[in-house]
């Protein structure tokens, strides 16, 4: 079966509703319904994986024994990470489109295997109202782990704008001291949806964003687009000092998070050629392909499984199958929530736990350098999610027969 495209009036009529009931509405834009034109097949659990589309970057700062270059591997990666996390979409499909939001429960599993070796990934929606996805991101040869949570409030005002709520927490092994690990508190950019009166949505970048480390280093990026009158879009500026001494840049860098950026010694007031340390280019750097079980393979709850008929539907444009379809898995998500409030339970995460923000480290160390409140916004994401890995050996221990699976699509998906 071949896509079938909408009507080009229609897609226009329907596009002028769009925008006019965004523009008058006050609340949790993920709400709303998007013209059929503009939805994706890709749930949010999947975003977790741009964190770690070149794992040989991701991994490298576990090989640098100087802590201040090692704060500068971590701050290349992270820049390098942006144009995945952000504009791979509009590419890939031409303009932004709006993704599947996950149930609670719902799962994303996979692994890169390349130079950097195993790298795995485990993605899971931990809250859904409001609604918050976890992640783990491990490359145990390296040592190097990622965990982190996030949720996103949207408002509209002349465009959609989304404030990220959350952090990530980034643990990289000192190789001049064995058994001991730096840890690097990430904080999110805010970001907001540009091109939507022409129909071609598009993100960009705003405010600033920041990394701070348990050696005594903080980056911080500021973020501008193309103004009317100057300017280049996704233009980002950065800046690696000691904690508490911004004036005493070590090292700045800027450009364009979509394309290359340059990375100089000193303040951006020296820059020269002179101290020109690497023109970073990440768009000529192939990224690893992350590996996911078949279809038939993966738990019900892994999202390419569960919304495999949604998917379909989205592909051939019936929209009246994607709405019955969506309706099912909401209805029973909505009757699984019922029952565990008729038996006074909780839904048990598979591989997240929420902790007391007393009882993380992390946070009571280094929140502070970056305006983060101690308890991580735990408020505004249901709980300070972090990775259990007791659960994830049990959740590895577990199979379920062909049986069993369809038995747990049928309760908790309706499918």
């Amino acid at each position: 079966m071949t896509e079938q495209s909408p009507h080009p009036q229609a897609s226009g009529a329907s596009w002028t509703s769009f925008i006019k009931s965004i523009a008058s509405f006050n609340g949790d834009l993920s709400s709303l319904t998007a013209p059929p034109f503009i939805l994706s097949s890709t749930s949010l659990t999947e975003f977790s994986s741009y964190w770690c589309e070149h794992p040989s970057v991701f991994v490298a700062p576990a090989k640098e024994a100087d802590p201040a270059k090692r704060a500068l591997l971590v701050l290349k990666w992270f820049l390098t990470t942006l144009k995945q996390q952000y504009a791979s979409r509009s590419e890939q499909y031409g303009n932004e489109k709006k993704p599947l939001n996950p149930f609670l429960g719902e799962l994303f599993l996979g692994t890169w295997e390349d130079a950097a070796g195993t790298t795995e990934l485990a993605s899971e929606q931990v809250n859904h109202h409001p609604p918050a996805t976890a992640y783990s991101i491990t490359n145990a040869k390296a040592g190097v782990h990622l965990e982190g949570y996030n949720a996103q409030k949207a408002s509209f005002s002349k465009t959609i704008n989304i404030k990220q709520i959350g952090h990530a927490v980034l643990t990289v092994p000192d190789p001049s001291k064995p058994g001991q690990f730096d840890t690097y508190l990430i904080t999110l950019p805010s970001l907001h949806v540009e091109g939507l009166l022409f129909g071609a949505p598009f993100i960009e970048l705003d405010g600033a964003s920041y990394i701070t480390s348990s050696t005594g280093f903080t980056a911080k990026v500021d973020y501008s687009g193309k103004g009317w009158l100057s300017g280049k879009k996704n233009s980002f500026t950065a800046i690696l000092h000691p904690t508490g001494k911004e004036k005493e840049v070590l090292y700045n860098v800027s450009g364009q998070w979509t394309k290359a950026f340059e990375i100089h010694s000193g303040a951006a007031k020296h820059n020269s050629s002179s101290n020109l340390i690497e023109n970073w280019d990440p768009t000529t750097v192939p990224t690893s392909q992350l590996k996911v079980a078949p279809i038939e393979q993966q738990h019900p709850l892994e999202s390419r499984r569960a919304w495999a008929k949604v998917a379909q539907g989205i592909a051939i444009g019936d929209m009246d199958s994607v709405g019955k379809e969506k309706t099912k898995i909401e209805q029973a998500q909505r009757t699984m929530r019922k029952k565990e409030q008729d038996e006074g339970r909780s839904w048990e995460r598979r591989y997240f736990t929420s902790v007391a923000n007393a009882s993380d480290p992390t946070l009571e160390s280094l929140a502070a350098n970056v305006g983060l409140n101690s308890n991580g916004d735990a408020d505004k994401t249901g709980g300070l999610w972090r990775f259990d890995p007791t659960k994830a050996e049990k959740v590895k221990a577990q199979s379920l027969s062909d049986e069993e699976k369809s038995k747990l699509a049928a309760e908790l998906l309706g499918q």
